[in-house]
Order: C-alpha cells, then structure tokens, then sequence
C-alpha cells in the first residue's frame, strides 16, 4: 500500500491529524466526509472535476526544462508550472473539486481563509463559475501586503473580510480562526472551503486528493522526459503544504527524494512541537504550550504549523523538510528570473532556493535531475519583492 494512501478510520496520518472540533461542527465534517467518499467515488463527479481542470484550468500544465539555470548550477532543473493554471498558482485545482462537492451536497455559499491571497482568488473565481457567494477572512497585515488579490477577489463578487487580533500579527492563523467561526454560524448554508492540506478529517486528505494531479501530471511528464523515468529529487515549498503533497503523491512510490522546504521563519515540521489548533493534531511551533507566530516574506508560508500528512512522511523518512531564509529565497527567485525568464512566487522562491544551495554544496551532485513544483507566479509578490531586494 502507498505511504500516501488513505488515513485511519480516525483521519489519522500516523500520530497526526483526526478531528478536534466543537461539538457544534462535528456533524457538518461528518457531513463532509461522507460527501466526499461518495463523490470521490462517483465517475460523474470525477469526470466533471477532470472536465473543469481541462477546459477551466488549464490542465495539463507543462513541465518546463531549465537550460541556463541546469548549466549554472551544474544539475538538470526541471519546473512543474503551476504558475500556469487559472488564478495563478495550483490553488484553483483543489478549490474547483470543493466547490463542485458544495454544490453537490445543496450549499449556496464558500467560506474560505486566505493568507497570501491565492486561495482566496481561486475560491472566489470557482464560486463565481458556478454560481455561489462566497466570504473569504483574511488577516489584517496579509490584506496589507496583497492589495492587488485582495481586489482581484472582490472583482469575482467576493466579500474579503479583515482580521485583526490584539495578540496576533493579523496573518493565516488568525484568518483560520475566523473562518471556523464563521462556519459554526453557517453550516445549513455554507462549505467551509480549506486551501490547504490542514484542519479536520477529512480536509488534509479531501485536499491531497484534488491537488494528486499535480503528482500525476508530473510523473507521467517525467516518464516521457527522463530516461530513468523519475528524477532524483522532487521539491516543493511547504506552508500548510497542499502542493508539496499534491506532488508528493505522484512520486512517493518511486526512488526519488521527496523534499518539502518550509520558511525558517515557520519551520514547524523541524522546530514544531505536537499540538493541536484548527481541529488537528500535527506539529506547531510552540512556547510553554502556547502557539507562537510564524514569519516569512512569502504570506503564504506565514503559518505556525504543517499539515499533519508532512510529519508522517517525515517521521517515517520518505520525506525530507528543510528550511530556507528569506534572503535565500529572494537571492534565488532574482537567479530564477533573470536566467529564465519566469518570476516565481515568494512561496516557490523558497523551493528553488533549496536547490540553488544544494547544488553549490554538494547536497545535490553534479548531474542530478531535480524536479521543482513552481506553485504559483509572482506577480501579486511583487511590491515585498522590490522591497526586499532593496
């Protein structure tokens, strides 16, 4: 059986996961669940959700050979262009199964949390497509720093609702705490829609599952790219994580090196304790039993936790999860750019930083094939680009 099958009856991953919620929204992720066992299964849900990746999305997206960064780094750097799909990133695959499996169970309304704003345009967008409102929470200081998707969300006819917290820093945790409560209020008439591969059973799966075509796409892209089929390492950046796994999916049945790279502002796989927040058990970065906050240049990696799927694979081994500053990610998105013309977002800038210092230390050997998820594009990054760089 895959590492990345199923989780236990108790949405477990390992020790990791379950679902620890208020008694109040215990039916509707039950609800959910069930929903999405009997969609998952159903061929006219799946072919409706493969429909809209194809005609709507994109899909596929191409696999993009690096020439110039391969012969400065001394390695074969191979880009999986989620950049590329509608919206911008590889959020709008998950959202379009979720909004599709809302529907599908009567809801009229997406609730949704965003950090770097990229979720919160997909949802919008999927809501727009099909006909349902849509509320998305987002913190104070991310609604600051991501002008341009937070106007792009109210441009699709969404409601973008600040959040600020006296003890916070105004960014995905406290986006996720008011989306939860919203969703107590709601739940007759609202899908909680999660963006990544975090909260209760059964999202970090539900998620995974939508976001496998990432996986997919790639190790059958690859098949017909490399001569050994599979490259030797794969990389994608890791906030909650729904791209890394999406990817990991694909190849976690093969020989290659699975390696998710978190902000060393946030590092929770590494640096994070067991705990519990957001109706999951995984690993969180913690003080004396309180949750402390994350940093990182990229919004999208602001999250003081992991999806819990990523500290199995991790204390199982098949994965690897090291960190990168955001010097290091705004050195190595500025290489990126220049020798090939593609601007990642600050999430992927992390990814690819990995590899522009592991190919200078040895870590990567001369010669690798290394395949990198570009998760999304950098155009709503560029205000913290420029001034990050100054």
């Amino acid at each position: 059986m895959s590492l990345m099958a199923e989780p236990d009856p108790t949405g477990r991953f390992g020790r990791f996961g379950g679902r620890y919620l208020p008694e109040a929204l215990m039916p509707a992720a039950r609800a959910v669940e069930g929903a999405f066992r009997e969609a998952w299964s159903d061929p006219a849900f799946t072919t409706a959700f493969h429909h809209l990746l194809t005609t709507y999305a994109g899909r596929p997206t191409p696999v993009t050979e690096c020439a110039r960064l391969s012969e400065a780094l001394g390695v074969r750097v191979l880009l999986k262009r989620e950049d590329l799909a509608h919206t911008g990133s590889h959020k709008i695959n998950n959202v379009l199964g979720q909004a599709l499996l809302a529907r599908r169970m009567g809801k009229r309304k997406l609730i949704a949390e965003t950090g770097a704003g990229q979720h919160g345009v997909a949802s919008a967008t999927a809501a727009a497509l099909l006909g349902l409102s849509c509320t998305v929470y987002m913190g104070q200081t991310d609604v600051r720093r991501q002008e341009l998707n937070v106007f792009r969300m109210e441009l699709l006819g969404a409601e973008v609702v600040p959040v600020a917290s006296a003890t916070g820093t105004g960014t995905l945790k406290e986006a996720t705490n008011a989306a939860l409560r919203a969703w107590v209020s709601e739940t007759e008439d609202a899908h909680y829609c999660i963006g990544s591969v975090m909260g209760p059973h059964p999202y970090p799966w539900m998620v995974r599952e939508f976001q496998r075509v990432i996986g997919d796409e790639a190790r059958a892209q690859c098949a017909d790219l490399l001569p050994a089929a599979v490259p030797d390492v794969v990389v994608a950046c890791v906030g909650g994580g729904s791209n890394a796994a999406g990817t990991f999916a694909g190849f976690v049945d093969t020989p290659a090196r699975l390696i998710g790279v978190e902000a060393a502002g946030g590092s929770a796989v590494d640096k994070g304790v067991p705990g519990v927040l957001h109706g999951f058990t995984s690993h969180f970065l913690q003080e004396e039993s309180q949750v402390l906050e994350a940093h990182s240049i990229s919004a999208g990696l602001d999250y003081p936790g992991v999806g819990p799927e990523h500290v199995h694979l991790a204390e199982s081994g098949r994965a690897h999860y090291p960190s990168v500053t955001d010097e290091q990610a705004l050195r190595a998105l500025k290489l990126v750019t220049r020798l090939e013309g593609i601007l990642p977002a600050l999430e992927s800038a992390h990814a690819l930083a990995w590899v522009v210092d592991a190919a200078a230390t040895g870590e990567l050997p001369a010669g690798s094939t290394v395949l990198v998820t570009l998760s999304g594009r950098g155009d709503k990054d560029v205000q913290q680009i420029r001034e990050g760089l100054r």
